[in-house]
């Protein structure tokens, strides 16, 4: 297993644990980004959910489960796809840089988790 791996499934499992707790718990900056993508707060436990299982698989992967990882990976890329093509629709190019991140980090992992 390699630094890079672990580190970058790391930060990874880091950012959408820490992403999904709060949606969880409806953060103020949460409801306010999701009503600026006309995201119905109805939603957010169930991107929560997404992002929650995106971790706990990515974590399964660096346990020793790679089949469980590279699904998680590979749907955290999808995910933070679609989250890019939200911003994309609702104009808000001065926060797609957050997705962007998160799915620069998906896609990170992803990429290292075919390798490894």
């Amino acid at each position: 297993m390699s630094i890079a791996y672990v580190t970058v499934a790391i930060a990874t499992i880091g950012a959408n644990a820490w992403a999904a707790v709060a949606d969880f718990a409806r953060a103020k900056f949460v409801l306010a980004n999701s009503a600026e993508l006309d995201i119905s707060q109805s939603w957010l436990p169930t991107l929560g959910a997404l992002k929650a299982a995106g971790a706990a698989g990515l974590l399964l992967g660096l346990l020793g489960v790679p089949a469980i990882g590279l699904m998680a990976a590979t749907g955290l890329v999808l995910y933070f796809v679609g989250a890019v093509i939200v911003h994309v629709r609702a104009r808000a190019y001065v926060k797609i840089a957050i997705p962007g991140l998160f799915l620069a980090l998906a896609a990170a992992a992803l990429a290292l988790t075919l390798t490894h």
